[in-house]
């Protein structure tokens, strides 16, 4: 049989096997490779709910998906071009994602009779008790082989089988025309202190994996997805949302000349973002693992009191912990910054599934009239500057501004163009001046165009305030009058209201006005715009506006949409944002779609949906 490379414009991978079996790091591994190769990339993590599942069950597979291209790409894909399942309870949960075309790499070490069992097969041919006979199987004794490879190497059998990832990464990067010097590089950065023994054995089994695929005959065709050279010049590195978002507090942190705090409680799946932040000591960032929920927000507000850029990570169940907090934070108009990196709800739900179901308690979940302007981040590059944004809204305008993520956002990652900081803005909080006349300081007094109040941060003589839970009026003294309340609450909104004048317009993608428009928010973008393009790739061009400002929308949502005649309102729960935008313009023809089952929409369930409203 003659071997041949085909070109191609991208090509999806899914690494699966057990939590133990590294299908992270090998993903992450193929990912970082091609995004400092050129590609465009998308990458899906795709972990087990539980901490620990039987080893060998379909629960406890652990999955990462990988998305290449030539240019720029959206999403991690829909169905893979090749699995790789190092088990049959990894080959079972991920069948059902091959393309019909689709190459399946397996361990045929581990496919004996008991790890079948454990899997649920009833049949001793798995294959054809999964309908995938007829894809191009590609049986290895990856373990065996493995093993085979490192029997000289001095190491521990049980370390021997742990180096199986790299064997399997190997052949991937064989199958795809992957150069292995960027896996050396990351071998020696990672190993070379602490445990340089293991670098040369992990060299040598991803090298054999690499020649055993060269050699076999299962393997007809491989396949080079060249990146084309049409990206916006810069030094690029693979980010994740987490990290990224991290990233991008630090750089408001640098542009505003105040030290960042972040008071947080582990939670997946937000812990990375506090993880991050740790590290950077050096620019003037400091953390605090709280004991809980609520310590975390409350830290985070006394550090905004005491003139920090504040910050507090959570997900849903966490948001839920910190609602009194938040209302105090309202209530004293202190800068702070909570990011919610949304999972699967309710209460426990399903920790390391994404989805969007925070939206209504992001906009409405406190006592009280509480409003809190509400922005999204979109890809997992752009949670760095949504966290920027957030940051300078809350700093500038002297509230707690709330940022959305998603599961998706945070684990996942893209190649990300590194920033001049020169070209970000300075972020200029509103500080207060001591009155030169020698008055008391009205700590609630505002300025009349963004309705913003001044900053006093403690130890200025003559700014001496006080601030709490309790109803104040403009002085700062506290007061039950009824009026002076609904004042109060009046100025509180309208300044949210405000914030809408410093924030960009929305934009369509596509047609100006039409029958159909379609909306989206957050980190349904990706699979939004990739389903539009395939849409006029097929000769209808379909019509598309993404919302990254929440509350308040963008100025000219309701101009937008009055030139359509259908709204079609894509995301990832049963139909928040359709219904907050049927309540803030109930005039407009609002269309829900919406999806609750934990992970991302596919690219032909849309354009699907597309198509029926067409």
């Amino acid at each position: 049989m003659q071997h041949k490379v085909i070109d191609t414009k991208d090509v999806v991978i899914r690494f699966a096997g057990d939590s133990g079996d590294g299908m992270q790091l090998t993903g992450s591994l193929f990912a970082d490779m091609s995004a400092i190769y050129g590609n465009g990339l998308s990458t899906f993590p795709d972990y087990p709910a539980e901490i620990r599942a039987p080893k060998g069950t379909v629960s406890g597979v652990s999955g990462f998906q990988v998305h290449i291209g030539t240019d720029k790409v959206t999403t991690p894909g829909d169905f893979c071009d090749l699995l790789v399942a190092m088990n049959p309870a990894a080959l079972k949960a991920n069948a059902k994602w091959c393309k019909r075309n689709a190459m399946i790499l397996v361990d045929d070490s581990a496919f004996d009779e008991a790890n079948m069992k454990k899997a649920g097969f009833t049949t001793d041919n798995p294959f054809l008790e999964l309908g995938v006979e007829d894809r191009t199987l590609i049986v290895a004794p990856i373990t065996e082989l493995t093993q085979e490879s490192l029997k000289d190497s001095g190491m521990d059998q049980k370390s021997i089988v742990k180096c199986k990832n790299m064997f399997t990464l190997g052949m991937a990067c064989y199958i795809y025309s992957r150069p292995l010097e960027h896996i050396y590089q990351y071998l020696e950065r990672k190993f070379s202190k602490k445990h340089p023994e293991v670098i040369a054995p992990n060299k040598k089994v991803l090298n054999d994996g690499f020649n055993y695929a060269a050699n076999i005959q299962a393997i007809p065709n491989t396949y080079a997805v060249e990146p084309s050279g049409n990206v916006k010049k810069g030094i690029y590195r693979n980010i994740t949302g987490n990290q990224a978002a991290a990233w991008g507090l630090l750089a408001a942190s640098e542009k505003s000349g105040l030290p960042l705090f972040c008071g947080s409680y582990p939670i997946t799946p937000a812990t990375a973002i506090l993880e991050e932040l740790a590290i950077h000591k050096s620019l003037g960032a400091k953390t605090l693992q709280a004991e809980d929920e609520i310590a975390g927000i409350c830290t985070a507000i006394g550090a905004a009191f005491a003139g920090n850029l504040a910050v507090t990570t959570t997900s849903g169940p966490g948001l839920s912990l910190k609602s009194e907090a938040l209302g105090l934070a309202v209530m004293t108009e202190l800068p702070l910054v909570v990011v919610d990196v949304q999972r699967a709800g309710p209460s426990t739900g399903i920790p390391t599934k994404t989805e969007q179901t925070d939206l209504n308690q992001a906009l409405y979940g406190r006592n009280g009239e509480c409003p809190m302007p509400v922005i999204a981040s979109h890809s997992p590059a752009h949670c760095f500057d949504a966290a920027f944004q957030a940051a300078k809204i809350a700093l500038e305008h002297m509230t707690p501004v709330m940022l959305l993520s998603e599961g998706f956002l945070g684990n996942g990652s893209e190649p990300w163009c590194i920033p001049s900081m020169s070209d970000y803005p300075e972020i200029k909080p509103p500080y207060a001046k001591t009155p030169e006349d020698g008055s008391r300081f009205h700590p609630f007094e505002r300025n009349p165009e963004t309705m913003v109040r001044s900053w006093a941060v403690p130890g200025q003589k003559g700014l001496e305030h006080r601030v709490g839970g309790l109803e104040k009026n403009h002085n700062g003294v506290l007061s039950t009058d009824p009026a002076n309340h609904a004042l109060m609450v009046e100025e509180r909104a309208k300044k949210v209201a405000l914030i809408a004048n410093s924030i960009p317009e929305l934009e369509v993608m596509g047609p100006q006005s039409g029958k159909l428009l379609v909306v989206g928010w957050g980190g349904t973008y990706g699979h939004l715009y990739t389903a539009c393009q395939e849409m006029k790739e097929e000769g209808t061009e379909v019509s598309y506006a993404h919302f990254d400002y929440i509350n308040p929308l963008p100025k000219n949502t309701e101009e937008v949409f009055s030139k359509f005649e259908k709204i079609l309102v894509c995301e990832l729960n049963s139909g928040q944002f359709a219904n907050y935008l049927r309540g803030e313009f109930p005039q407009f023809n609002f269309i829900k779609f919406g999806k609750v089952q934990g992970q991302p929409f596919l690219v032909s369930e849309l354009m699907d949906a597309f198509k029926k409203e067409l």
